[in-house]
């Protein structure tokens, strides 16, 4: 991430936008004076959003089928697969000069993220990766977007409606 990319957080003052100071020297690294720069307020997820949204996961997590938990063996295997799978992921795709040197880098790749998953058909791989849902990464709404989304599947794979996943929550 180039140091245009990052957050800049500043102060309103009641009529500019003042950097804090300990990042002054990062803006004057990006901005120009004089220039006119479009502004967008990201809101992040709130603290307790988040936690409901955690404390869903766990509940999910621990009423897994006992075949799944082999291939889940913790809540955040399953968040990051639950991500993948609803497209919330980073995509990346190879192709091989065989099937067996795509099973090789297949045998490489993947313990390098215990959380990817990694798919061979014939000589191309595919190597998917669940997206960060920290503040800086996704905003609240798509945060909220992700989190439903999540949801959604993780009371499919255990079987149970969302608002039941809800209430074991709140009972844990």
């Amino acid at each position: 991430m180039s140091e245009a990319d990052r957050p800049l957080p500043c102060r309103w003052d009641g009529e500019h936008l003042v950097p804090l100071r300990s990042f002054a020297k990062a803006a004057d690294q990006v901005f120009v004076i004089g220039e006119v720069y479009p502004m967008v307020v990201r809101e992040e997820a709130s603290s307790a959003s988040r936690r409901h949204y955690h404390a869903l996961i766990n509940e999910a997590w621990k009423n897994l089928p006992e075949d799944a938990m082999q291939r889940y063996p913790t809540p955040e295997h399953l968040r990051k697969w639950a991500l993948i799978k609803v497209g919330y992921r980073q995509e990346r795709t190879h192709v091989c000069a065989s099937k067996a040197e795509a099973l090789r880098l297949q045998s490489f790749v993947k313990p390098m993220d215990d959380y990817a998953v990694v798919l061979v058909q014939g000589a191309v791989i595919t190597i998917y990766t669940a997206r960060s849902q920290k503040g800086r990464s996704m905003d609240r709404e798509t945060f909220q977007a992700s989190k439903t989304a999540v949801l959604a599947i993780l009371s499919e794979l255990i079987g149970v409606e969302l608002e039941t996943l809800n209430r074991q929550a709140e009972n844990a």
